[in-house]
């Protein structure tokens, strides 16, 4: 017999539903999320010794949900992950109290735990230069090595995510001197395009041996159908192994340098968040972390009694 009961299992769904539809969650989260509650929901059946129907669920208490976050770190779960689950717990958790009208307090007061937040590292201005040219002479094929430029530098020069760079089709060709990026929970969001990364795509187009229709990926893979994330990530693999690079040099860490020279060389924090297409502010911040050294030269300038 399921742990879950019919009733539990389409109030999920609904949520599911409503996360992704109203308030735009990428598929992953959305698979997060379905993953994480589901496995609470089966906790509290075995914990509580019945199906996880509707009604007991509007009786768990504070001693259940300590009992799960035990359960949770027995099996040595970071703090992040664990921050996630509840958060996801208490996400369901709002919406059925809501739904089935009941007091849920003892759920959405379950504190997360807190944890440090990593930040990612960027390269330095002239590695970012050394990187692209070397990220070229990783394949013999040309049109190969130039496609892997091509995607690195729109990282780097326009501060898309992987996903976005690789979600480009025919139709948003020739790119001009912007680009409609639709990023996260579908939201959308115009970044400038500079001329090396247009440059860098065009040399990739000219050489590469695939046609391309309006809804044919840009980036293609060998055989031709569309490039994977992985294969770019290998080639930032190879490329910190011959720069002697930390393994924090990712495709993902390109992105980020991008927003930290710009905020270095004097770029408005809310321009950056647009260009990044953040939602909120402080992740901006997070992602653009600058030195205490430089901080203090702001300072000095600026400050009329410095």
């Amino acid at each position: 017999m399921s742990l879950i009961s019919p009733a539990a299992r389409d109030a999920l769904q609904s949520w599911l539903e409503g996360e992704r539809a109203l308030r735009g969650r990428a598929e992953a989260t959305i698979t997060a999320y379905a993953a994480d509650v589901g496995e609470f929901l089966a906790f509290i059946a075995i914990h509580r010794g019945g199906a996880a129907g509707l009604a007991p669920l509007a009786e768990v208490g504070t001693s259940d949900m300590r009992a799960w976050m035990a359960q949770l770190r027995q099996g040595n779960l970071g703090k992040r992950s664990l921050a996630r689950k509840v958060s996801a717990v208490r996400g369901f958790y709002r919406y059925l109290s809501e739904r089935e009208g009941f007091d849920a307090t003892a759920v959405l007061s379950t504190r997360t735990p807190r944890y440090q937040r990593k930040l990612p590292r960027p390269v330095a201005e002239d590695t970012a230069r050394d990187l692209l040219q070397i990220v070229g002479e990783q394949d013999h094929r040309p049109w190969v090595a130039a496609r892997d430029v091509a995607v690195v530098t729109l990282l780097y020069g326009c501060g898309l995510r992987i996903s976005e760079a690789l979600s480009l089709r025919g139709a948003d060709l020739p790119m001009g001197v912007s680009l409609r990026i639709t990023g996260k929970g579908g939201k959308e969001r115009v970044v400038p395009v500079i001329a090396p990364a247009r440059d860098a795509v065009d040399r990739y187009l000219a050489l590469s041996p695939w046609p391309l229709e309006g809804d044919d990926p840009v980036f293609r893979g060998i055989k031709g159908g569309a490039l994977s994330a992985r294969a770019i990530q290998s080639v930032m693999a190879q490329v910190r192994a011959q720069m002697g690079l930390p393994a924090s040099a990712t495709p993902h860490a390109m992105r980020h340098s991008f927003a930290t020279h710009l905020l270095n060389a004097g770029g408005d924090l809310r321009a950056i968040q647009e260009l990044l297409g953040h939602a909120s502010l402080s992740t901006t911040q997070a992602y653009t972390a600058v030195d205490n050294a430089r901080l203090m030269d702001v300072y000095r300038k600026a400050h009329p009694r410095a």
